[in-house]
Order: structure tokens, then sequence, then C-alpha cells
């Protein structure tokens, strides 16, 4: 088994969406080049190559990549000599010496950015003597940091989606780079998260316009691949129109069922699904289509090419980070959020190496009966109190009453709230919840979570000590109904239109506005990226300098800041409503 999940693998070809709703598989064009199929048709393409030089991301599986690749450029005539770049690594004992100080200790989530670099994992005098051993037609230097040896040749980069890494991760058949022992899957991504992906998304920037081949090495034995030169020309036409990642699904604990009955094309042998990664950089993936074949590249990838004209104003703060992340928590029938916080700006820079912190926003896209949020402290708020008796429920195992402390507020539909950094929140149940926040993810610090196991069985790890480095007791009481439930108003209207504004907090760096049209909208970007998503109305068509691309309810796309003006246009029946958030320009 090289995968370990309930979700599909992503077909070769895709088929027409014929339901005309959510689309789990958007695509791109490929612009001045085609998508290729198979190691055997690759083989063509390099038969003529004297040096290449097979590099890629981790989890990418190498041994299929050189056997397939020697058999077939063999059936053509072809001899091969092979060189694994893995015999330059530094022994592994050295190597965990050196990535020691990013895990954390004993931590099970968190670690600290690295800047090590991946040639610092190589010994540089075993590479520094790497040389052809035997004549013959095709010298190939192969796997992750193989572009470190000291050898020209014809590059092929084989990329894998994060979610398939740890896919592949859970089944095994994937270990942290430079080492072989298998650990466990939360300490595993740790070390992917805070020191592989860092390095080996550094790599990436750096080889991305040498590239000669892209790969998508996800499908077992049907890779699908494109010139680097077409892959150069779609990012640069993305950049200038719109783009839409390819979601991902995961099942929690507290997950729900609105995904489930919403989204076709999702497996449903699942409890529940709790999270989608609507546009998460770290995570998602860019999919390009071409005569149906299908080829996914990480989205960094349009980041580090395209940062300027993605975010505009907003490069220079956020140089190839894309600041803003949209994501869906789905607690229809399911259960409540844990209760938690996230850290201060100085804090998780300090403790983690983050540039920025987690500060998040819940805008309600769905609510059922007795829908509620928890958010900000009750006004008699002891904090020592409220510690004590975290530590002791968790202790004990014993029920802790939240609404003692925690705020509860009843949810509705189109409703925000605000959870900037160090306030105390979770959603409770019956919730559709777009969350739209600062791209960090992973950095909640959960201080109960309603006794309750994990999907494997095992008890969900608590993070109190961060939490109280962080929490904010003075959002409590009145100031949270005054500051973190946000008061829409009515800025900018037409004959069918109008432009609502829905204020931030002012620790967040990024704004939201509302557009409402029965027929259609101009709306300008100043020169700052657009995340938008139609959240009622069944679709719409985006006009770009008369470009024009559907899309549908609860589906998130952007807007890059070079496209200047767009036109939104209402497809169906009754009243569109499209979020939109982008950074504040007083914050580039």
């Amino acid at each position: 088994m090289k995968r370990k999940t309930n979700q599909y693998i992503i077909p070769v070809k895709k088929k027409k969406n014929k339901h005309k709703t959510y689309d789990i598989l958007p695509v791109h064009p490929v612009f001045d080049g085609v998508i290729g199929l198979g190691y055997e048709n690759l083989a063509i393409k390099l038969a003529n190559e004297n040096t290449i030089i097979l590099d890629g991301y981790i989890g990418v599986d190498w041994e299929e990549v050189i056997s397939s690749l020697v058999t077939s450029l063999e059936h053509l005539g072809r001899s091969v000599c092979v060189y694994d770049i893995k015999e330059c690594l530094k022994s592994e004992q050295d190597i965990e010496k050196m990535v020691q100080p990013y895990l954390g200790g004993d931590d099970p989530i968190f670690g600290r950015k690295t800047n090590l670099r991946l040639h610092e994992y190589f010994d540089l005098n075993k590479i520094g003597v790497i040389k052809q051993k035997e004549e013959t037609d095709i010298w190939i230097v192969y796997g992750t940091g193989s572009s470190l040896c000291n050898v020209k040749g014809c590059l092929v980069y084989f990329d894998l989606p994060k979610n398939e890494l740890q896919f592949r991760m859970r089944a095994k058949k994937v270990r942290n780079l430079g080492t072989n022992a298998f650990k466990d899957d939360k300490q595993v991504y740790k070390h992917f998260y805070f020191i592989d992906w860092p390095i080996l998304n550094e790599e990436k920037r750096k080889l991305l316009p040498k590239i000669s081949w892209i790969v998508d090495q996800q499908r077992p034995g049907e890779p699908t691949w494109m010139e680097g030169s077409a892959l150069h020309s779609s990012l640069s036409k993305m950049s200038q129109s719109c783009f839409r990642v390819r979601p991902w699904f995961e099942p929690g604990v507290w997950g729900g069922q609105w995904m489930k009955e919403h989204f076709m094309g999702l497996n449903q042998d699942v409890p529940n699904y709790a999270w989608s990664f609507e546009m998460i950089v770290p995570e998602n993936g860019l999919l390009f289509e071409d005569n149906g074949n299908l080829l996914e590249v990480s989205f960094d990838m349009l980041m580090f090419q395209e940062n300027q004209n993605v975010l505009g104003k907003a490069a220079n703060r956020f140089k190839f980070e894309f600041p803003i992340r949209f994501d869906f928590l789905d607690t229809f029938q399911g259960g409540n959020l844990s209760v938690q916080c996230h850290p201060k700006p100085d804090y998780i820079k300090r403790e983690f190496g983050e540039n920025f912190t987690q500060d998040e926003t819940y805008y309600i896209l769905d609510a059922g009966k007795e829908a509620n949020v928890y958010l900000g402290f009750q006004e008699g708020i002891d904090p020592k109190k409220f510690k004590q008796d975290l530590e002791y429920s968790y202790e004990t195992k014993e029920v802790l009453d939240v609404e003692k402390y925690v705020m509860k507020l009843p949810a509705k539909k189109h409703d925000l709230y605000l959870i900037p950094h160090g306030t105390v929140h979770c959603s409770g149940i019956n919730n559709m919840i777009l969350e739209i926040s600062a791209t960090p993810y992973i950095f909640t610090f959960k201080m109960y979570d309603w006794q309750r196991l994990d999907l494997d069985g095992n008890p969900r790890p608590l993070n109190i000590d961060h939490a109280f480095n962080n929490l904010d007791f003075s959002r409590k009481g009145s100031v949270v109904k005054e500051t973190l439930v946000s008061k829409p108003r009515v800025i900018e209207f037409g004959n069918s239109w109008k432009k609502v504004h829905l204020p931030t907090h002012k620790d967040h760096f990024y704004d939201i506005y509302r557009y409402e049209f029965n027929k259609d909208v101009l709306i300008e970007n100043l020169g700052q990226c657009h995340i938008l998503m139609l959240v009622e109305g069944s679709s719409i068509d985006l006009e770009i300098e008369g470009a024009v691309r559907e899309f549908h309810y609860a589906e998130t796309f952007a807007i890059p800041a070079a496209t200047g003006n767009y036109k939104l246009i209402n497809k169906g029946g009754v009243k569109a409503k499209v979020i939109v958030a982008f950074v504040k320009d007083e914050e580039c």
C-alpha cells in the first residue's frame, strides 16, 4: 500500500463537471506546450540527452522513477549509467544532530522553522568527486538534491502534492530527509513542516528557472509531465488572470456532514469531513489540463516566479509567502472544535520562526439549529482559576464547564466573527465556517478538547502553557460584542448591487468586503490580490479583459494584483453574494 487514506487519488484525466456545482478538480490551461503521460513517452523526450539530472521533492518514489526510466531508455536502444545522490549524504547521526535544534524536543506539534539549506545535508567532498564510472550513452544522477552535484545536464524536476506526501507518510512509505528511522506520524509531519519543507521549498525556488521538464509523480506508474518552458509560460499567464487551487479534504474528530452532502466527487466512505484546504499556499497545488491530461504543481511555484504580479503592493512585505488563506471548518452534525487561541506576532516569530501570526476570522457560510461560536471571555474571568480548572480537567478527565469562562454567541448565516491573536475561541456544532485568516495554520494552542480522543483513539495533545503565554484576558464581556463581532455597513451601491464592508479587527492585516448583486458588478483591485468566494447564489462569471471563467457556490478563487479591474456576472436566479478579502494598504 503506497498511500494510507480514504481520499481518491486524482485521475489522469478529468471528467466533465456535468452538475455545474463545486468542482473538486479546478484546472488551468497550458500555454506554449502540452502535457504528456507515462515514463515511456518521457524517455523519448530524454533519449538524446547525454546527462540527465532527476531532482525533486521529498516523498517522490525514486525507485519507481529510476527503474521505469532506465527500462524505457534501454528499450530505445540507449545504454544508461545511474548515480544515486543519496550516496553523498552526511551520516544519519550528523544530520540528526544538525536538525535537532529545530524539532522542539518531545513536543508533538511544534518546532522552529529552520534556516538550514539543502547543501548542508551533503558531504561536499563526496559531491566534489562525482563522475561517470563507465562509458554509456546517458548518465543519470537522481534523487532529492541531485542538482547539487558538480555535473551539468538536463534538469527534470519531480513534484509531489503535500496531501499525497502525507498519505504516503501515513503508509510508512516516506521518511524525513536524510533519515532512515520511522517515527510517529505527528513527529514526521512536524519534521516536514519545520525542516524538510522550508529547505526543499527554497531549493525549488532556486531550481524553478532551470527546469527543463516538470513531472507530477503522485499517481503510481502514471506520471504526467510537460516542458519547463510551458510551466513558466503558464504560471506567467495565470499571474495576470485568475486561479483556483485544488482543494483537499480531511476528516477530523469534530468533523461534520455538510461537505459530504454538498460537494460532488468526495469519497462518502468516511465518517465526516472536518476541513477543506481551500487556499493554503504551503499545502495546496495548482492543476493544469491539456487534452484531458492533468498535471499538478505546488502553489508556491506561482509565488516563486510571479510574486510581484500576484501580490502587487503587498509583495515587498510578504515576498514569496501568500498572506491570506481560506479554509472550511464543517461541524454540521459534528462536534465543537477545541477551545483554543493563537500566538502573538512576537511569540510566533521568536518561538517558531514564522514571519507573521495566525490571525483569523470566522465567516458563517451556513448555520443549522442552535449553531453558535465560543468567543472571548466572560466578564468576571479569573485567569488563575481558569488555568487551574483546565489543568485539573486534563489530569482527571472531568468535563469542564466552558461557558463559566468563555462567552457563547449565536451564529447566523453571513455573520463574521473576529479572532485576532490571543483571543479564546472555537466553533460550536452545526456551523459551516469559511475561515478567512493569515496563512499560518498549525499554530493552534488547544486548552480544552471536550474529553475526546482523535480518530485513531488517542488523546489529542493540549498546549495550555503556550496558550497562557498569549491569551488576552481584556477581550471579555461587552468588549467582545463591540470589537470581535464585525458590524457590516453598506459603503457603495448602484441600481442592482451594493458593496458591504465587513470590518476586521485593527490587529488583522487583511480586510473583508461583500458584494451583493442581481446582475453584475465591476470591481477594482487597486494593486492588491483579491481572494473571493461565492457565498450565496449558484454561479457567477468572472470577466477579465474579455476572458470569462465560471465559478460556483463555495468555490475559492484569486485574482492577482496585476489584473486590475474585473467584472462579476450573476448566473443564478437569486441575488449573488461574493466575499472579497485582501491585504490592507496601510499595512504594506
